[in-house]
């Protein structure tokens, strides 16, 4: 409404508001029920340009679908007449790059002001964020510290990651025997399932890199009994620099791991966990959690070069299901793709919603022709599967994009990239298909 249509003081009001509002130090965003944007200030049409492909900011929920795609169903699931849906939600918006730039985050805070209204408040945090990693270093090692004598163990690792020598806090934590642990690689804790021994050198090397490394997983007692344990391993030699090969080379490498038993933390930390990295709609990994799993493996990589896989998959003709069948069928589909997802993918893989109807699997030690069958599997699986939804039989089918790890990629976005562009050659060429980028890229004809 025009403040001239206003009374006198009304009118005045109404641009005492404006002004605060264009002015205010973070972005705010009124929409109506269904996202579309009715005020938007300066602020966050800065944020939220760079996500918009076609420069079109009508409608918030559609701006945010590629990155934030939960906020869309978290509103609609809202009962309240008004209120907070959510206060400081982390929106991961860009990869970052190993070694170089930090990736950027969003916090979206949502409230419903009546029926017919919703307003967001949207702040650029990645500074916040650069700041928490900092701070969840020095946490751990308080944490390590600080816990009863009476449930950690504290062993030495020579440089292959074997321990050295068993002692008694071993033996209370897990009830394991010298014979069972000396010489043995710190895997022997948690079983061959639960760390790979491909994984040993990763945790070490992160070690050197970052001071420490830290990581929850089951472990195992000598009965064979579990109990869910925090390990950290931080190195008792000097710190050597990524290109002092030769200093490396003569160095005595040793390190320290504490094992520490946090059972009777886990329903609460894996409450957290949900709650921080899980896609609202599909209980798969969010784009944040992927994106963070994404960044540690190629670091990993970046230190020591090993075969790494992408798969970037989005579903068919998906708004001709919510066209025809409505959004909650939809939903329903989308959660049966994360199922299906998940069931062809190992442990030490990565299944995780992207955005709206795209999902992607990280596939770690796993070269191009492994990546290949494990998409096919998808794809198989996927076509071979239907969702039933109100009598309605409902058969999707997706496309898949493959790439791999290699020299002359940057960091994670150019892998997405890379995925993307074999994805397009994918659905050119008629949709159900997988293509891996580099190899059969030209579109059929």
């Amino acid at each position: 409404m025009e403040s001239m249509d206003l009374p006198a003081d009304a009118a005045a009001e109404h641009e005492a508001l404006l002004q605060f509002l264009y002015l205010a130090p973070v972005g705010i965003v009124q929409t109506t029920a269904d996202g579309a944007i009715c005020m938007i200030n300066p602020l966050s049409a800065q944020l939220l340009m760079p996500l918009a492909s076609d420069g079109n900011l009508a409608n918030l929920f559609d701006a945010l679908d590629p990155v934030a795609p939960e906020l869309r169903s978290m509103a609609a699931s809202f009962a309240g007449p008004s209120g907070a849906i959510c206060d400081g939600h982390r929106v991961q918006l860009t990869a970052g790059i190993p070694g170089g730039e930090d990736p950027r985050f969003l916090s979206v805070s949502l409230v419903k002001l009546d029926a017919e209204r919703f307003m967001a408040v949207l702040s650029d945090i990645t500074l916040v964020m650069r700041r928490e990693r900092q701070l969840r270093q020095s946490e751990a090692w308080f944490n390590a510290i600080l816990t009863g004598v009476s449930d950690y163990a504290l062993l030495t690792l020579d440089e292959s990651g074997r321990i050295e020598r068993w002692n008694t806090s071993i033996g209370r934590v897990t009830g394991m025997l010298r014979q069972e642990v000396e010489g043995q690689p710190f895997s022997v804790l948690s079983g061959p399932e639960e760390i790979p021994d491909a994984r040993i050198g990763d945790r070490l090397r992160e070690a050197d890199a970052n001071g420490w490394s830290l990581e929850d997983a089951w472990h195992r007692r000598a009965d064979d009994t579990r109990f869910w344990g925090s390990t950290m391993i931080a190195p008792l030699h000097d710190p050597v620099s990524p290109g002092d090969a030769a200093t490396a080379a003569g160095m005595e490498r040793r390190y320290a791991l504490i094992v520490r038993d946090i059972t009777d933390k886990r329903e609460a930390a894996e409450d957290l966990r949900r709650a921080t990295i899980m896609d609202h709609l599909t209980g798969i990994a969010n784009r944040r959690a992927f994106f963070d799993a994404a960044a540690r493996e190629l670091e990993r990589w970046r230190r020591a070069p090993r075969p790494v896989s992408l798969l970037l998959i989005d579903a068919d003709h998906f708004k001709n299901v919510n066209d025809r069948y409505g959004h909650a069928a939809g939903d329903a589909v989308l959660r049966s793709l994360a199922t299906t997802l998940s069931g062809c993918a190992r442990e030490i893989d990565v299944v995780a919603r992207l955005g709206g109807e795209e999902f992607v699997v990280l596939l770690p030690s796993t070269d191009t022709a492994g990546a290949t069958t494990v998409a096919e599997r998808i794809r198989a699986a996927v076509a071979a599967s239907a969702v039933e939804v109100n009598g309605n039989l409902i058969r999707c089918t997706v496309s898949i994009g493959i790439s791999s790890m290699e020299r002359d990629i940057t960091g994670l976005d150019a892998l997405i990239e890379r995925a993307d562009k074999a994805l397009y050659v994918a659905k050119a060429a008629g949709r159900n298909r997988v293509k891996a980028h580099g190899t059969c890229m030209a579109p059929a004809a």
